[in-house]
């Protein structure tokens, strides 16, 4: 028996969300640059669960949909407000809200195909309200209801911060949002087709691929990016901070990808965008203490900056706080989520791999006073 770790270049199923073909990733097809340049994110939502673009009647159905879903029922509010605020991050208070979604809804386990997608809607409008009320909860606020004239992005900065964004800060959120809706069999979209084949229910799958986006080698790199940024606090201060970070071999975080070797296509955009945001905010020493990370790994150690890496000073010229990156990941990707969770029912198959034994043969029971 042959074993890959990190079931690295293996093929596990077949898809027709996205792929990552020659350095070039698509949804449905679509170039990833495409979309990014012009696409709003209900749009890619659409893509993303119908395998083609919307009419604008479908657009304008699918958005009050999620405009009409949006809400979130109080209890999940009242949960949040006995958490241990001080000790939680919003990715755990994400994971455990979304699973308790499953609990208000009287269709959670309806798995007709009908159901599924009316979860997905549902789902997808109230992961931001979500995200935005614990954000909020936990300063000693109260949550900010959603607006239906809003888009999804505006409305997602709304609820956040009590106040209608700017176009710009409207348009930054949408285009990151763009770029984070899919990205393959990536480690928790896997998660999520490996949950509901068992047909487990789509809150069982979006929670358990939650947790996985959780990690630091997933979704976390954006965070941890904008930590070492953070650390690091000067222009000046880059070179000797990585030199010695490479002497001593240490993990910088936002580098590398084990699908791109030529680098990832979506990080050009957050760079792009994240210098015009830095420079509106006046704080240009984000930008180009990022650029000269990149220059300085990208040189020493040929790796090129992910997607994680520019996105952590677009966020935080946003405003929004750190431990709030990786959640706004997930609300962005539970786009993907759903549309694998609904292409793993359709044509359903229990995915159950093998290991490689490499344990302890033979051995033989020993009763307890003799050990």
């Amino acid at each position: 028996m042959s074993t890959t770790r990190g079931l690295e270049g293996i093929v596990a199923t077949t898809s027709s969300v996205s792929s990552i073909i020659d350095n070039v990733l698509t949804y449905q097809g679509y170039n990833i640059d495409d979309l990014a340049n012009n696409a709003s994110f209900e749009e890619v939502i659409f893509l993303l669960w119908n395998g083609r673009l919307p009419k604008q009647a479908e657009l304008t159905e699918l958005t009050q949909q999620l405009a009409e879903n949006a809400e979130v029922p109080q209890e999940i509010f009242e949960q949040m407000k006995a958490y241990p605020i001080e000790k939680v991050h919003p990715m755990a208070a994400l994971r455990t809200a979304v699973s308790s979604l499953g609990l208000y809804d009287e269709a959670a386990d309806d798995m007709s195909e009908e159901a599924n997608r009316q979860k997905a809607i549902r789902l997808q409008a109230k992961v931001p309200t979500i995200i935005a009320a614990f954000s909020r909860i936990r300063e000693g606020k109260e949550p900010v209801s959603p607006r239906k004239d809003l888009s999804f992005s505006a409305n997602f900065l709304y609820m956040l911060n009590d106040k209608e964004p700017d176009e710009i800060s409207e348009n930054a959120i949408n285009k990151a949002l763009v770029l984070h809706a899919d990205h393959e069999l990536n480690a928790s979209t896997f998660t999520a087709r490996v949950c509901v084949a068992t047909l487990s229910d789509v809150y069982s799958g979006v929670t358990a691929a939650i947790g996985a986006l959780k990690g630091p080698l997933h979704g976390g790199a954006n965070e941890a990016v904008m930590a070492t940024l953070m650390e690091i606090g000067d222009v000046d201060n880059v070179e000797p901070y990585i030199r010695k970070a490479l002497d001593n071999k240490e993990k910088i975080m936002g580098f590398g990808h084990r699908v791109y070797k030529n680098g990832d296509p979506r990080a050009k955009h957050l760079k792009e965008m994240s210098k015009q945001l830095t420079t509106i905010t006046g704080e240009t020493k984000w930008y180009e203490m990022s650029t000269k990370v990149d220059n300085m790994v990208t040189s020493e150690k040929g790796l090129l900056p992910n997607v994680d890496f520019y996105s952590a000073s677009v966020y935080h010229s946003l405003g929004i706080k750190h431990d709030l990156f990786t959640p706004i990941f997930a609300m962005s990707r539970v786009s993907g989520w759903l549309a694998h969770i609904l292409e793993q029912y359709s044509n359903n198959r229990l995915i159950r791999p093998r290991a490689e034994y490499v344990g302890p043969e033979k051995q033989v029971y020993v009763p307890i006073d003799q050990r």
